[in-house]
């Protein structure tokens, strides 16, 4: 084994998934380690590719959006991949900001119940 390939173990370690997180993206094919018998090492070709998942999931992307961008690289290179990318952002930004706003909103809302509440209280 070299050192720029992780464990399973260390694959979890370093990104901060259970493993139960790591076999579900084996699984739906957003990784793919090198397997000797049962051990399973990830060489920096699925970090980069992890970071990516963890940084799409984080942004509130689809894991199947995720895989598809993925797929558009090895199938059509970089470029394919950016212009890809952006229509996803495009698409990604607008849904936060609508999410943004309905929570904005329910702050609000909550947030004039509560007080009203806490003036009847108060009289």
């Amino acid at each position: 084994m070299t050192s720029d390939r992780l464990t399973f173990k260390e694959m979890c370690a370093e990104f901060d998934v259970t493993p139960r997180t790591l076999r579900y993206y084996e699984y739906i094919e957003l990784l793919q380690p090198d397997r000797e018998g049962r051990s399973r090492f990830y060489g920096p070709r699925e970090r980069a590719r992890m970071k990516l998942i963890l940084r799409g999931r984080k942004w509130g992307f689809p894991l199947e959006d995720i895989r598809q961008w993925l797929l558009i690289y090895e199938k059509e290179g970089t470029d394919a991949q950016m212009r890809a990318w952006i229509k996803l952002a495009d698409g990604q930004l607008e849904q936060l900001a609508s999410e943004r706003a309905q929570l904005d909103e329910a702050i609000e809302e909550l947030r004039t119940i509560r007080d009203n509440t806490q003036a009847a209280l108060d009289k």
